[in-house]
């Protein structure tokens, strides 16, 4: 089942390494659409709110966890493409004691800040129970969280992406029928659908754990050859924590234009918090996507085949913006009845504001499907750093923009979404920029 992407024809290899990985993280968005659906049914706009808006947070938080495993999984696809067992087996080892030490600091540190994220996002009065109900509860999975992604991470280095599909689709069914037991059944408020995603979370962290244990022992047995090297360390952190702060720096931005959204009240709120799930699962093809292309890349390069490496890249680009055209024409024909899937027909403002979002974002999509590829080739090459330098324009326009457009008396809410286009249109333009001029040494290194 595991895959050398250095070998067979480029669409068809890469295709069916990414599809796996497409339809694992569309799962994957089940856990919050799940929510978010069964809490706008069942709960009403206050509660939608709340879960909305801790969303957020919550998509902040996790992208640490995912930006550390994919920065791991970088340097594990290169190992493997170098045919180099003793350095992945160590690499593997580095990675899980810094990313399990991370992840419980980081969880230590939630728990005793939680008001203070609270008011941080500007979480409006009546809201704020039921949104600390909802943190409290969805804060313990971080630790199935942490182990998901990371033998995620793990198999997926090796060219295995349908393993990380199974274990999802098993989770993701069970957080549906287990929404609808605590909230709908046991009328467990919101704190029943943090419930429910939290034990969904578990079973696919530790039964993905298991199967790796089981399925490649060899790779996480500690032989007299296999130690916790520094030098290892040192090579992960790098790798990883600069993914990771591509990640946070992303969903840091998100999280700064979620409290500038609550601050325009709970209708906004609730449109915002609908229409961004829908966003996110339109658009989650390309980044997964864009992750797959990064894996694809990172095996050819430690291969040494350039060749192969600007075929797939050529390959990637055109198929990610002919997928997103493709949903941008989707989003904006059917966005007042996809709003109408989360929200009430009698929330008539909300579902119009949130149709509105969608139509001025969504008509730019292939602008962020060129983004992700973008991050995806300079992790690959090396050059993590340069994915958080695009993720900064990408994000430090749209907050800055956001902010100073929102305060334009004719524009108000409608600025916020339109900054989005144009900070992805600027970051584009300088990715594209500098692989044009750098392209000879990028490959070479």
């Amino acid at each position: 089942m595991e895959n050398e992407l250095t070998r067979g024809p480029v669409m068809q290899t890469m295709l069916r390494f990414a599809i796996p990985m497409i339809l694992g993280d569309l799962l994957q968005q089940c856990y919050n659409i799940a929510d978010t659906l069964i809490v706008g049914r069942f709960l009403g706009e206050e509660a939608l709110a709340a879960v909305g808006s801790a969303f957020s947070l919550m998509t902040f938080l996790t992208s640490i966890i995912l930006g550390l495993a994919m920065g791991s999984g970088t340097v594990f696809s290169i190992r493997y493409g170098e045919k180099d067992e003793t350095g992945l087996k160590e690499g593997i080892l580095a990675s899980f004691c810094l990313l399990g030490i991370i992840t419980i600091v980081l969880n230590i540190l939630i728990f005793a800040g939680l008001d203070a994220i609270i008011w941080f996002l500007r979480t409006p009065e009546e809201l704020k129970g039921m949104m600390r109900d909802y943190l409290i509860v969805i804060f313990a999975g971080m630790i199935g969280i942490f182990l998901y992604n990371f033998f995620a991470s793990l198999l997926r280095s090796l060219g295995n992406s349908v393993i990380p599909l199974v274990f999802l689709a098993v989770s993701a069914c069970l957080n549906i029928v287990l929404d609808l037991v605590f909230v709908a059944v046991l009328h467990r408020g919101v704190a029943g659908a943090a419930e429910a995603t939290v034990i969904s979370q578990y079973v696919s962290g530790i039964g993905i754990t298991l199967y790796t244990r089981i399925r490649f022992p060899e790779l996480l047995h500690r032989d007299e050859n296999v130690k916790l090297r520094l030098s290892r360390v040192k090579e992960i952190t790098n790798f990883s924590a600069l993914t990771c702060m591509q990640q946070s720096i992303m969903n840091l931005g998100i999280l700064a234009v979620q409290g500038l959204v609550n601050s325009f009240g709970t209708t906004i709120m609730a449109s915002f918090a609908a229409a961004v799930k829908i966003d996110a699962f339109a658009y989650l093809p390309v980044q997964d996507f864009g992750n797959a292309f990064s894996i694809f890349i990172a095996q050819n390069y430690g291969a040494k085949k350039t060749e192969r490496i600007k075929k797939g890249i050529r390959t990637a680009v055109l198929t990610s913006v002919a997928f997103s055209l493709l949903v941008s024409l989707i989003v904006f024909i059917f966005a007042k009845p996809l709003m109408g899937l989360f929200i009430d027909a009698g929330e008539t403002a909300v579902i119009a504001e949130g149709a509105r979002y969608l139509r001025i974002e969504g008509s730019f999509y292939f602008m962020i499907g060129i983004l992700f590829l973008l991050y995806g080739l300079y992790r690959a090459l090396g050059r993590p750093g340069m994915s958080v330098v695009l993720t900064i324009v990408s994000l430090g326009v749209r907050v800055a923009l956001a902010y100073a457009l929102s305060a334009v008396p004719f524009l108000g809410v409608v600025g916020i979404w339109w900054s989005v286009p144009i900070g992805w249109f600027l970051a584009d333009t300088l990715g594209i920029g500098y692989y044009l001029i750098r392209r000879k040494n990028l490959l070479k290194e």
